[in-house]
Formats: C-alpha cells, sequence, structure tokens
C-alpha cells in the first residue's frame, strides 16, 4: 500500500518559497533580524551590553546595506566611456546627519521605524544619536551638500571632492556669554557612512625646488623636486537620491605620511623624531579652516586647498584613463565646478599634471584645462577674494608659481590686444598683484582657467560683472551667467518639518518633494479657513518643541506663542546681527518709558559662529548675550520681549529652528551678500521676511509678493553713492533721539554691569566709520519691525502670508539650480541607474 502524500492537497505545496536577503529585504522582519544580525557581528554586543551608540552604529549599517546595490551600479556608470561626470570641488561639505536623510530618499523610513519600535528601540533617540560630520562653516558647504542631493536625485553621474577633516570647523560654547571654541571630534564614535578607498590613494608633492631638463625627445621640462610628499587617502560616502537608484560619491581626503614610522630613527634614540613625518603629514586634513592670522596657518590652509584639488585631479584621471579614453578628451569626460575660490588651484595644478606628468604639449594642455573648469563665485567683498604672497606661494608651490607666471604671460599678451595701451587694465587682470607686497590672485587665475562663470543670484551676477570682476566681465562676456542657489526640500522640509510636510501632502500630493514648483497647489488653500487653523497649530506645535529645547539648552524660559523672531547665521559685521539688537534695545527703552505700553511679545532667536580670529565678531555674540541677560530678567519687560542666543549652529540647529520661525531676519547690508540660503530654508517653511534688497531676498520678494514681505533699507546704488558722498554715522546719531538714546544706554554700561569699556570697540565703530551703514538704516527697520508688530495681531492673515510664502518658493529648490547648471554650463544629461533584482540563486562569487 502506498502512504498518501501528505501535501497533495496543500495549494502551496509547488509555490516557490521566497526568502528575503538579510542584505535588501524591507520587510519589517528582516530589518529587525538584520538590525540584531548588525548588532551581534559587526558590533560584537549583546543586547543587554549594548550602547545608544551601537544601536545607532547597527541601524546604520542596515540601511547602508540597502543602499549598496544602488551606490555601486551608480559607480559603475563612471567608468562607461561615454558617461560625463559632474566633478564638485568644494573645501567644505556642511553634510548634516545621513541616517534620516537616507531613509527619507530610500523610502523606507516607515519600515525601518516600525522595525526599530518593536525590537523595544526608541526611533528617535537613535536618529538624535548620529554625530554630525562638521566638515563646513556654513553656507558654502551647505550649498554643496544640497547640490549633492539634487545630483542625485536628479539622476546626474556626480563626484564630489573636499577633505575628510578629522576635527571640523568647531564646536560652540557660550560661557559668562563670550564664544567658546571646542574640538569637534566627530569621528570619536566611527563613522558607519564612511568606506575607505587605499588602493586609490595618491601621492601629493609638497615645497622643495624645480629642475629644468631636456628630454630624450629634444623638449624643454621640468622636475619638481619636493621637500615633502603627502599621501591622500580616500574615503567615499554615499549620496542618495529622492526615490531612485542613483547613490553619487562624496569622495574626502584624508593626508597620511608615505611612511609613518622611521625604524632608523626610533634605533638611534630619536623616538619623537621617529613619527614626525607622520605628524607633519596629517596635519593637513586635522582641521577645517586653520587660524591663519600666523603665517604658519596661512601656509597650512594652502596645503589644504592644494592637498584636496591635486588628490581629485589625480583621481579623475585615473578614472578616465580606466574608461579607455585619452587625456586629450579630459574635458569631455568631467565638468569641473570651483565651488569659490579655494579649489581655484586646480587649473594649475591640472596643468602640470598634463605637461609635467603626462608629457602633453602646452597648447593642448591649456585647451583641455580651459574646458574642464567652471567658476561659481561667492562673495562680494573684495577682501575675500582669496590672494596668496608670492613668497609663500613659491615656498610651498614652486612649480605651480612658474606655471602661473607662463599662464599669466601669455594672458596678458592677449589683454593687451584688446586693451591696447590700457596699463590699468593689464594691472588690474594680471594674476598677480604688483601693488604692494606681491601676490597670487586666485579669482583671477579661476577666471582665466574657466570656461563659465557664474553668480549665486540675479543681483549678485550683476554686481560681480560691474564691480569685482568687472574688467574680466569686459574682457569675456559671454562666459559669465547667473544661477540663483537653491536648497533641497528633503532635508530643509521632509526631515525638516515632517508635520507640515504631511499636511501639504494631505492637500496637493506629495510629489512637489520632487518637483517643488508644485507648491503653488497650495495657495488655493491660503483662504481656508479651516487650513489656515491647522497650518497654525502645526506652526505652535513646533515652536513649543523648540521651547523645550532652548529651556534644556540655555534654561531660558519662552513664551511658545509669542513671536518667533530668528536670525541664524554666521557671526559678521556684514549680517548685521548688531543691528538686530539695537531694535532689541529699542523696545526695551519704550518699555522701561511706559511699562504698560501695547506691543506684540516677541522671542528673538539668535545663532551663528564667529571665526576664532574674528574678534568684533565675538563681541557681537557677547553683545547679544548681554543685552539678553539685561532683557530677560528686567520686571518691567514682564516676559514681553525674551532674547535667546543658541549655541552651536549646525545643520541639526537649522533643522529645529527653521520650522519654528515666523520671522526670518535677512538684514545683510545691501550689495553685500551674495545670496543666502537660510532665508529660502524660511520661506518654504513659512516665515516671512523682513530684509533689505540683497541677495536672494530680492527673488524671494519677486516670487511671494511684495505685499508678503516687509521690506526696508538703502538699496545697493543707495549705499554706494552715500559712501561715495562721505558717509559721517556721527549724523545719524546726533539726528536721532531714539538712536542716541540706544547708542548711549550701551556707552554707559548699562548691559556691561556698568563697565564703560566693554562694548566701545562695537560703538566705536559703528559712530566712526560703520562700513555696513546700520546707523543709516536702522531707523527705516525700526519703522519696519513696526509694521511687522502691527501685522503679527491680525493671526488670521499672518497665517494667509505664511501659507502664500511657502507656497510660492519653487524656484528656490536647488533642484531647479541643477537642472540650469546642467543644461548651461556642465552640458550634461540624466542617466538612470538600472540595479538588478538580488537573486540568491545567482549570487555565487564568480570572478
Amino acid at each position: 500500500m502506498v502512504a498518501a502524500d501528505p501535501l497533495a492537497n496543500d495549494p502551496l505545496a509547488n509555490c516557490p518559497i521566497t526568502i528575503e536577503d538579510d542584505r535588501t529585504g524591507l520587510s519589517v522582519e528582516t530589518l529587525r533580524r538584520a538590525l540584531a544580525d548588525h548588532l551581534y557581528y559587526i558590533q560584537g554586543k549583546l543586547p543587554e551590553h549594548a550602547s545608544k551608540n551601537d544601536f545607532y552604529l547597527a541601524l546604520a549599517f542596515v540601511v547602508r546595506d540597502r543602499l549598496m546595490p544602488r551606490w555601486l551600479y551608480s559607480k559603475k556608470n563612471y567608468l562607461q566611456p561615454d558617461t560625463r561626470i559632474v566633478s564638485y570641488l568644494s573645501a567644505e561639505f556642511l553634510l548634516g546627519p545621513h541616517l534620516e536623510n537616507n531613509l527619507i530618499n530610500l523610502d523606507i523610513q516607515d519600515e525601518v521605524r516600525q522595525a526599530v519600535q518593536e525590537s523595544n528601540l526608541d526611533y528617535q533617540v537613535l536618529i538624535d544619536q548620529e554625530e554630525e560630520p562638521g566638515l563646513g562653516n556654513g553656507g558654502l558647504g551647505r550649498l554643496a551638500a544640497c547640490y549633492m542631493d539634487s545630483l542625485s536625485s536628479l539622476e546626474i553621474p556626480a563626484l564630489g571632492y573636499g577633505i575628510r577633516y578629522e576635527f571640523g570647523i568647531f564646536d560652540q560654547d557660550i560661557r559668562d556669554g563670550w564664544q567658546v571654541e571646542m574640538t569637534d571630534k566627530w569621528l570619536q564614535f566611527g563613522n558607519p557612512w564612511e568606506i575607505a578607498r587605499p588602493s586609490f590613494a595618491v601621492t601629493v608633492k609638497l615645497g622643495g625646488h624645480t629642475e629644468p631638463y631636456v628630454d630624450n625627445q629634444g623638449q624643454y621640462k621640468v622636475r619638481w623636486v619636493p621637500a615633502q610628499i603627502v599621501k591622500g587617502i580616500p574615503y567615499d560616502t554615499p549620496i542618495t537620491g529622492y526615490k531612485v537608484n542613483t547613490v553619487n560619491t562624496l569622495r574626502l581626503w584624508k593626508s597620511e605620511a608615505p611612511e609613518s614610522f622611521d625604524f632608523q630613527v626610533f634605533n638611534v634614540g630619536d623616538y619623537y623624531g621617529a613619527v614626525d613625518q607622520k605628524i607633519v603629514s596629517e596635519n593637513i586634513s586635522k582641521v577645517l579652516y586653520p587660524n591663519d592670522e600666523q603665517v604658519q596657518g596661512k601656509e597650512l590652509r594652502l596645503m589644504q586647498q592644494f592637498f584636496f584639488v591635486s588628490c581629485a585631479l589625480q583621481d579623475m584621471i585615473r578614472i578616465h584613463l580606466t574608461s579607455g579614453r585619452r587625456l586629450n578628451t579630459f574635458h569631455e569626460k568631467f565638468a569641473v565646478q570651483l565651488n569659490d575660490t579655494h579649489p581655484a588651484i586646480g587649473v594649475a595644478e591640472l596643468m602640470r599634471l598634463l605637461i609635467d606628468e603626462h608629457d602633453m604639449a602646452w597648447d593642448t594642455a591649456w585647451d583641455v584645462t580651459s574646458r574642464s573648469f567652471a567658476f561659481t563665485n561667492h562673495t562680494l567683498l573684495p577682501e575675500a577674494l582669496e590672494k596668496w604672497s608670492v613668497d609663500l606661494f613659491g615656498r610651498i608651490l614652486p612649480r605651480h608659481l612658474e606655471i602661473i607666471y607662463e599662464i599669466n604671460r601669455r594672458f596678458l599678451d592677449q589683454v593687451r590686444v584688446k586693451f591696447m595701451g590700457d596699463e590699468g587694465h593689464l594691472e588690474r587682470l594680471s594674476l598677480i598683484d604688483e601693488s604692494g607686497h606681491r601676490s597670487v590672485r586666485m579669482a583671477n587665475l579661476a577666471c582665466v582657467g574657466s570656461y563659465s562663470i557664474n553668480g549665486v543670484a540675479a543681483l549678485h551676477t550683476e554686481l560681480v560683472k560691474s564691480t569685482i570682476l568687472k574688467d574680466f566681465y569686459e574682457l569675456s562676456p559671454e562666459k559669465f551667467n547667473n544661477k540663483t542657489n537653491g536648497v533641497t526640500p528633503r532635508r530643509w522640509m521632509v526631515q525638516a518639518n515632517p508635520r507640515l510636510t504631511n499636511l501639504i501632502s494631505s492637500k496637493i500630493g506629495d510629489n512637489w518633494i520632487k518637483h517643488l514648483h508644485e507648491l503653488k497647489g497650495l495657495e488655493q488653500y491660503a483662504d481656508d479657513p479651516g487650513f489656515r487653523h491647522e497650518w497654525r497649530q502645526i506652526k505652535l506645535s513646533i515652536k513649543r518643541d523648540l521651547a523645550e529645547h532652548i529651556q534644556r539648552r540655555t534654561g531660558i524660559t519662552v513664551n511658545p506663542e509669542s513671536m518667533f523672531d530668528v536670525l541664524v547665521k554666521r557671526i559678521h559685521e556684514y549680517k548685521r546681527q548688531h543691528l538686530k539688537v539695537l531694535h532689541i534695545i529699542t523696545l526695551y527703552n519704550r518699555i522701561k518709558a511706559n511699562p504698560d505700553i501695547d506691543l506684540t511679545p516677541r522671542t528673538f532667536i539668535f545663532g551663528g559662529k564667529a571665526a576664532p580670529g574674528y574678534a568684533m565678531a565675538k563681541l557681537m555674540i557677547k553683545f547679544v548675550t548681554s543685552v539678553g541677560d539685561v532683557v530677560n530678567n528686567d520686571p518691567d519687560v514682564r516676559d514681553r520681549l525674551k532674547v535667546v542666543f543658541l549655541p552651536d549652529y549646525n545643520v541639526t540647529f537649522g533643522q529645529r529652528v527653521y520650522p519654528a520661525a515666523e520671522l526670518s531676519e535677512q538684514i545683510s547690508t545691501a550689495g553685500k551678500e551674495a545670496s543666502g540660503t537660510g532665508n529660502m530654508k524660511f520661506s518654504m517653511n513659512g516665515a516671512l521676511t523682513i530684509g533689505t534688497l540683497d541677495g536672494a531676498n530680492i527673488e524671494i520678494r519677486e516670487e511671494v509678493g511684495a505685499e508678503n514681505f516687509f521690506l526696508f533699507g538703502l538699496k545697493t546704488p543707495e549705499v554706494q553713492e552715500l559712501k561715495a558722498n562721505g558717509y559721517n554715522p556721527w549724523d545719524y546719531y546726533d539726528s536721532n533721539e531714539t538712536l542716541k538714546a540706544v547708542l548711549d544706554l550701551v556707552a554707559h554700561g548699562h548691559f556691561s554691569h556698568g563697565d564703560p569699556e566693554l562694548f566701545r570697540p562695537l560703538l566705536d565703530n559703528l559712530l566712526h566709520h560703520d562700513p555696513f551703514v546700520v546707523l543709516a538704516d536702522y531707523q527705516a527697520y525700526i519703522d519696519c519691525q513696526d509694521q511687522v508688530d502691527q501685522a503679527y495681531r491680525d493671526q488670521d492673515n499672518w497665517t494667509r502670508m505664511s501659507i502664500l510664502n511657502a507656497a510660492r518658493t519653487g524656484k528656490f529648490s536647488s533642484d531647479r539650480s541643477i537642472s540650469e547648471y546642467c543644461e548651461d554650463i556642465w552640458k550634461v544629461k540624466p542617466l538612470p541607474v538600472t540595479v538588478p533584482i538580488y537573486d540568491q540563486a545567482q549570487a555565487s562569487l564568480t570572478v
């Protein structure tokens, strides 16, 4: 008798069993198992012995596994012969935390949150555990990060190149009102997002001298004999795109000595000398922006810039040759964008690599070089255009100084033809500044060696053409164009403001996250009372969260129902944080004159870092905190005004503050701010702007409507005219009793425990110099703030204006900016990445 088959009637008996791979699976069960495996096998911890950081690292590796196939196949595209790659060279990449951003872009946030919670872990605690990479100072680095996000989201093959700073800009603490800089040890607990690539290491030469010689073909050549050789080790970080397969690479370089330990020196008893070369070499990637007040700091900064640019260009040449192409087509493979003047040395370095290392003729090398680079200018301040003394430059980069001299000789011959007999043009256009101590002008080098020169806001570009780069514009107007900055909505709305994101998506769908212009669809709800109520309640809940954070961080209690009036950005005189403080003192004086005065309660929130060597900026921080100490504790004020300086401004800080802000302070002197990006982040999160016609403020006002923007202050031509006619700030002090009362109160020591000397440098600068026309704009600013006060009293209309601000910010997506770069400058098109489905049956290794 044959036994019956127990599975004969089972409908699933002949169906294949699908088992998710622990590295790629997305079910909650698989994610939980992967989290446990990474804790056990990678972290080497049992759950009962694991720290919060262990759990965070395990989760990060789970997420990294799931982006890895996309990353590997994106890299494979780089090596296709016809793939054109954008190479973004930047001394800063202010990335912000990776984990949640990657979850959003991979579209797996909900599954991961559930898996974490079912594992009895707190999702938000793990998110907050991540240490933010301290790889940038402010707007320049954050823009680079937003652009990398958009390049991936738009499926553009791209490589970001920078420095893997061991210690970031600095952690900021406020002690007795003064900024204190502390070491930013962002790498101390490991970085799960980077992968070292020592097999792609390159060597970088520094110092020494050059030797001319004639090669076997009778050609004149130059040999660089360096005093020091440094090894550059690349570390790769994946940059995910939003709901696409493209994962581009940010390649950051760490400096090391070729030999980290000298046995011969050690064996004769010189124990310190045995590791001396290691210490000297590693200093190059040790810290972001060393204090360059001393010559040693200047040398190190130049070494940093050359180090990462040389590493990057050598890496690009390797990729180009590996893809099977000849070097005379390098410019067809790579579009190299110089993010400000920091990487401008790349023009001379690419020439050196081509003519010295790869035996290319000068004319051919120059054709390749000048068709490879594009240059973004980020400043209107002449002092911010980098210059290096010829002595220092020649000491660090002797071969490059020779190359720059030759570029300059040939270039000035062209200038003589264009501007025959005009010595002024020759002097201003020369790569070498001959006035005073001779110096190398890096902006001029970038302009001569680039096929495109762009500004970052409409006004900025026009001012670039008419002021700091006027002569280059007259020489080559076809090179100049504008690319207004943008910011990524994935970071600054979806991640920073999930409550508002969900409300918006409930009304217009979520396609706006990739196509920000679709926020226009919100306009139809601006007059809907129910929607305005929901909008206002979300803003209030976010303000309450920030109020709790302020209490924990500073001990200051603030009223969430007061207006949150926010000025957060790098501390600098041209950004005029001190003008904001004069406004606060003006309101304070009104209260002291009439304690029962009716004014809108406000919480003034400041944040930002001052450069360690910038004494006036540090004094401005002290000014903010000292005024806050008095105002916050004066019983007459009755908590109607609160002044808060939140320390340690970074991306995480911004994600907390931008969504909570109701008034965005964009009050720089007209004609000084290149663009700004904080103004965009505030506006798209529904804050109203008070600002001058400066940078991107102009375009924001055009987009959101003049009636939804609080405008004040002198315009750029008026500032120029005022100064041309002999601006005397003392006249404004003498003629304005309100301003006089404010400055006198400061001068008499009211905010400095009776010490009249503490703020004297700041007052003397305002009264006798005032380079950024603070006193000239004071009354217009106060009058405009009074309009803000009245507008805020009508909460229904304020909310309507808030909705319209957010709805009309579609132009300010970094996706739009990058699309314009791709079309107008880089000439690149999207290249979607195809990722094969992972099949365990086919997964065995076959080489």
